[in-house]
């Protein structure tokens, strides 16, 4: 996979807090809306991007080869800690949230690759950010 943003437009929901706020389900959707608007930025500012489906897990060591496995075949882009509970949470909460991804672990190859804003160039950081604000401009 290429190191695009990614956006979410679903979360498996394989950590604690997202039920502590809407009813128990397997997966929990993104506001369309929100991801309309952050196309929208991402197309404007010449970023590529992919949408797709994420696996919330906040436990780093059950992310173990079988669940990997499973994941993949759910056809989830990416394993991140927070995208399931922040949609719970602004769902919950009716108010608007976006959020897009990069670097971090990927889900794309059998061995595990360290990802670190390092690796990508520290400007990265800051052209992320802006584009952050960018978006919360735009919502």
């Amino acid at each position: 996979m290429k190191e695009n943003i990614i956006i979410p437009v679903s979360a498996i929901r394989d950590e604690g807090t997202s039920y502590h706020y809407i009813e128990p389900s397997e997966e929990i959707e993104a506001n369309t809306h929100s991801i309309e608007v952050l196309e929208q930025v991402l197309k404007s500012c010449g970023y590529p991007y992919i949408k797709g489906k994420t696996w919330t897990s906040d436990a780093i060591y059950r992310e173990t080869i079988p669940a990997i496995r499973r994941r993949k075949q759910e056809r989830c882009l990416a394993v991140e800690m927070e995208c399931a509970s922040m949609l719970a949470v602004s769902q919950y909460r009716k108010i608007p949230f976006l959020q897009f991804l990069y670097g971090a672990d990927s889900l794309s190859s059998d061995t595990w690759e360290i990802r670190d804003l390092e690796l990508y160039g520290f400007t990265n950081a800051q052209k992320y950010m802006l584009l952050a604000f960018e978006c919360g401009l735009a919502m």
